[in-house]
């Protein structure tokens, strides 16, 4: 891995955060003494005193989780154009040193009609060439490959979201990103290609946990950390036996996370899937005629393949992602203190409506959309947290910090 992916453990990074209201009690009769209570208000005011969630001893943070009914929402605006600043693939590709760390690449680079160079990101042998060669060169990966069909992800943006969230759990640890090996994320839907525990584990030493409803694609994930030694003890594959749930069957009574991640799939229908790659293939035949139709190594161009690969699993469920994420809501609220931070990638700003009534009806204490930019593109994540901003810090000091 390039020393330019490495960060210095401890590193300070930028605080976010957002004040979350809270239900008081009477007040008045509270005061009050307790000989002269009328009994039906000695029967109310015991009634107030909710008991404390016993949480497990070793795994979540020794407080309950609050109640609240209406949690306030902050939009974090994108810095437009720009990928996070730790991403570090900011900028133009270096093919020269992807080919070093990749020669298999070098089959795939094309001259563009400006001089520099690149790939058609129309052909999927080739993109998948170039996601080799960025895990290997960035993250330390030599072996990685997927079945035919399957979804070959575009790096960059899967690690801004990863960049984003570590900046996310930063907050309870005092502004400084805690010692990789003491988080624990788990990735709803990890696909074949397991990209987000591979960019987790790499970029910032994050034990990593990875489910799938498709046993094909857990073969896929597991063939990966069994080719990679330094993957050993560091990345765990589960199967999702039932298609209708994501927490229960894999997430075990006493375990905690510190983030839950998810990139959904968000069309509702095959049909919605099928005019969205349509739309997508129009865009790259434009941008390859506007680059003069540059050819690999000069040679002429068969039409290639479609590159907006998945599996239906991967691409679309009923009602899309906003369903998706619904589901998600709801069953977090049995799992409210022991995660820190519940998170999920939504594709489409129209969405949102939907999820942020699931939200407002969870209970959830905090409840923010992060955006993120990638050239002319937007995308955002919704988090939520169970926990109070004390709570939150109280868990980094439980599981981070030993105190």
């Amino acid at each position: 891995m390039s020393s330019s992916s490495r960060r210095p453990r401890g590193a300070s990074l930028a605080k976010s955060g957002a004040s979350s209201r809270h239900d008081s009690a009477d007040r008045r009769q509270q005061a009050a003494p307790a000989g002269r209570r009328d009994p039906a208000a000695r029967e109310k005011a015991s009634a107030a005193k909710a008991p404390s969630v016993k949480m497990p001893s070793n795994k979540a943070p020794s407080v309950k989780a609050p109640v609240i009914k209406a949690p306030s929402i902050k939009v974090t605006p994108a810095r437009k154009g720009q990928l996070h600043p730790r991403n570090p693939h900011r900028g133009r590709y270096d093919m020269a040193a992807l080919v070093k760390a990749s020669p298999a690449l070098a089959a795939f680079v094309i001259k563009t009609p400006a001089g520099s160079e690149s790939i058609d990101f129309a052909d999927p042998v080739a993109v998948k060439a170039l996601n080799r060669a960025l895990l290997s060169r960035h993250y330390g990966i030599a072996h990685w490959d997927i079945p035919a069909g399957y979804l070959c992800p575009p790096i960059p943006g899967r690690a801004d979201y990863l960049h984003y969230l570590a900046d996310l759990i930063s907050e309870a640890n005092g502004g400084q990103l805690p010692a990789g090996e003491h988080v624990r994320a788990l990735d709803i839907g990890t696909g074949a290609n397991l990209i987000y525990p591979l960019l987790g584990n790499r970029s910032f030493g994050w034990q990593m946990v990875g489910s799938d409803i498709s046993a094909q694609a857990i073969d896929s994930a597991r063939a990966i950390v069994s080719a990679n030694v330094r993957l050993k003890g560091q990345i765990e594959v589960r199967l999702q036996t039932d298609r209708t749930r994501h927490f229960a069957g894999i997430w075990g009574a006493d375990e905690r996370f510190d983030l839950v991640l998810c990139n959904p799939p968000f069309h509702a229908s095959e049909a919605d899937m099928a005019r969205e790659s349509q739309r997508k293939w129009r865009g790259l035949d434009k941008s390859r005629r506007q680059r003069g139709n540059a050819s690999r190594k000069g040679c002429a161009r068969n039409a290639p393949a479609l590159n907006f690969a998945g599996q239906a699993a991967e691409l679309w469920c009923p009602g899309g992602e906003e369903a998706f994420v619904t589901r998600m809501i709801q069953e977090s609220r049995n799992l409210a203190t022991q995660c820190l931070w519940f998170t999920s990638l939504v594709a489409h700003s129209a969405s949102l409506t939907g999820i942020r009534e699931a939200l407002k009806r969870s209970g959830a204490s905090e409840v923010r959309v992060i955006e993120m930019s990638q050239g002319q593109k937007v995308s955002r994540f919704v988090a939520w947290s169970y926990l109070t901003p004390d709570q939150r810090r109280q868990w980094g000091r439980n599981h981070w910090q030993g105190k």
